[in-house]
């Protein structure tokens, strides 16, 4: 029997992998996958021959919902699909097909992962994680366009989305627990908005759920025109345009599948399995005859040699005539910004939409890597506080980035002018701060990814139109498995001054390198001066100067003279102590992003003293390789 139902598995996965291939995938929209890099299994051991019946098993089940536990020779194996509560029979089985394959690609050896599609979501873990809410890992996404009247859009959004999570939570008897609503803002324009959970939360813990979901859409999606926050367990999304059918497809009762200790026997495998494998067999081997599987790679030499390799990024992808166009073919007029990189050129598509285009310089000595890490890095990246990458081109030699366009550019070019830096007042400066704060916390603690940026200085701070924070340049940021605390890294590079002791002197670094940084830029939007300026003017570097200030009881005298008539005096005061505490030589003195979070906005929180920060002052701004 062993032998059977080992054969009848491998019968099952090549069913999948050939006659539900990725060339229907355009069917359904991919979002995003998280596998956990911590908790893996072998390869050829039980766990992976139980995972390929779990995927039989979900792949082959007739429902929108659909539960499941294989219990073979290792650790049990749990796990789930839902599809949307509007998405009909057909479609929800055509996105499991496709999330179970590209689960088995991109997860490989990882006993625990999710995937979310437009249509559906499915995960499975080591961990039995049936009818409990989990939060993490998850997803935030955003539209680009923003409301003129944020506050009342805000309001407006909570009230209907709330009310929408309440009908969600409590359906009629024998519905799904998902619901939809509209509500009409400024008059005219309809607010339309979907909530869903699994339907093995009980109500209470999908209305805890969903709570939690929509007080995520501040900080994701505050003022954007429409956006989505997914954790494992519930999800809601609000568009200006209808993102659902407006009846829900016809759909059999969810079945839950069997759970517990008992699993999924061998009598059901084959019940699942054999009917279908028999009947298609032959079909199986036309389908091996005929179908020839291509890969595609991006044409970027006309004479024939390899293409640039960017990953599967495929949609992000311009042509290089569309940014010739948008660019005016990369007219100076339109030139706004230069660097060790290369230029940037603000364009417009031919939908009016205005974007910022870096076009790296194929001199640069980093170039190529650092453009491919910029892709890799930002497109698995959503978050209101990041600045947006569009797409990109690769064409012959160019390599071409392409991002939503920031009207302000960049923080320093503001806040280091004479005359423009009187638009940033206090109440200004402190939001920035805030709103880089939760950028790199999300980039540490809440994105899908560990990521440590490695390059936090004010000239990669980008402002929108309405003066809020994009934390830009990904360049050399490093992708970190969630639980490694620290790592090595040679060449180093970087802005001096910005960089933490550890990783100028030893290459050394972790999250803490990005603390370092956020203390370093944090003390230049109080002061309004580069550490250039201090050691002219003074004869000591910003942390030399700070920290003298600190001691001898005046602090506030660090403060910018071009607001000090309107500020809030504890906030500045708070922010010096949370900018010193930040630069600590020894990087387990320094507060994580969440404690910091926790300072801006806690005025009752007592803060440890700082020490005297760590002095580390090159002799030159410019970018070095040390």
């Amino acid at each position: 029997m062993s032998m059977v139902i080992a054969s009848l598995k491998i019968v099952s996965l090549l069913l999948i992998s050939l006659l539900f291939s990725p060339t229907n995938e355009a069917q359904v929209t991919y979002l995003h996958h998280n596998c956990s890099p911590s908790i893996t299994f072998a390869a050829n051991s039980a766990f992976q021959s139980d995972r390929m019946t779990l995927f039989s098993s979900l792949a082959f089940a007739n429902t929108d919902f659909y539960n499941a536990t294989v219990v073979g020779g290792g650790d049990a194996v749990h796990g789930l699909f839902m599809c949307r509560g509007d998405v009909n029979l057909s479609m929800c089985h055509q996105c499991v097909v496709n999330a179970t394959q590209r689960l088995s690609s991109e997860c490989r050896v990882s006993k625990e992962a999710i995937i979310w599609y437009d249509e559906c979501l499915l995960r499975y873990s080591n961990r039995f994680f049936f009818s409990t809410v989990d939060t993490r890992p998850r997803l935030s996404l955003f539209d680009a366009g923003s409301v003129s009247n944020q506050a009342s859009f805000m309001r407006t959004l909570y009230d209907i989305m709330n009310k929408t999570a309440d009908e969600a939570a409590k359906p009629p008897v024998g519905k799904k627990k998902y619901a939809t609503g509209t509500a009409n803002f400024s008059g005219f324009q309809t607010m339309y908005c979907l909530a869903q959970c699994t339907p093995d939360l009980s109500p209470s813990d999908c209305r805890s759920c969903l709570s939690g979901v929509i007080g995520e859409l501040k900080w994701c999606c505050g003022g954007k025109q429409g956006g989505r926050v997914l954790y494992p367990s519930c999800n809601v999304r609000y568009e200006s345009y209808p993102c659902y059918q407006s009846e829900a497809a016809s759909v059999p009762p969810a079945n839950t599948g069997s759970q517990g200790k008992g699993g999924i026997s061998s009598g059901a495998i084959v019940a699942i399995v054999v009917p279908t494998s028999v009947a298609v067999l032959v079909f199986i081997v036309g389908i091996c005859c005929l179908r020839k599987r291509t890969t595609k790679k991006y044409d970027s030499v006309a004479e024939g040699k390899s293409a640039f390799d960017i990953g599967n990024v495929d949609s992000l992808q311009y042509d290089f005539s569309t940014i010739e166009a948008a660019t005016n073919k990369f007219s100076v007029v339109n030139k706004i910004g230069e660097g060790g990189f290369g230029g940037v050129y603000k364009g417009t598509l031919a939908n009016g939409l205005e974007i910022a285009v870096k076009r790296l310089s194929r001199t640069s000595r980093r170039g190529a890597e650092e453009f491919k890490n910029e892709v890799e890095v930002l497109a698995r990246l959503q978050h209101r506080y990041l600045v947006r990458l569009l797409g990109f081109c690769v064409h012959g030699e160019e390599r071409i980035l392409v991002y939503e366009y920031m009207p302000n550019k960049s923080l320093d070019r503001i806040l280091f002018d004479p005359e423009m830096q009187r638009q940033l007042d206090w109440t200004k400066r402190y939001d920035i701060v805030k709103g880089i704060a939760r950028g790199i916390q999300y980039l540490h603690e809440d994105a899908t990814l560990k990521i440590i940026h490695l390059d936090l200085q004010l000239s990669n701070i980008l402002l929108d139109s309405d003066m809020n924070p994009k934390i830009s340049d990904f360049g050399i940021a490093i992708i970190f498995p969630i639980d490694q605390a620290q790592g090595n890294t040679n060449p180093i590079v970087g802005k001096n001054g910005y960089l933490s002791p550890e990783y100028a002197m030893h290459g050394e670094f972790s999250v803490k390198s990005d603390v370092y940084s956020f203390g370093f830029l944090l003390l230049e939007i109080i002061s309004g001066k580069k550490n250039t300026s201090y050691r002219v003017e003074a004869g000591k570097d910003l942390l030399s100067n700070a920290w003298k200030l600190w001691k001898d009881g005046e602090p506030l005298d660090l403060l910018d003279p071009t607001i000090s008539e309107s500020y809030a005096r504890n906030e500045v005061l708070r922010c010096i102590h949370i900018g010193l505490l930040c630069v600590q030589e020894d990087p387990a003195d320094r507060p994580s992003m969440a404690s910091i979070i926790l300072m801006l906005d806690s005025y009752s929180l007592i803060l440890p003293t700082p020490s005297q920060p760590a002095f580390f002052d090159p002799s030159s701004e410019e970018e070095s390789v040390l």
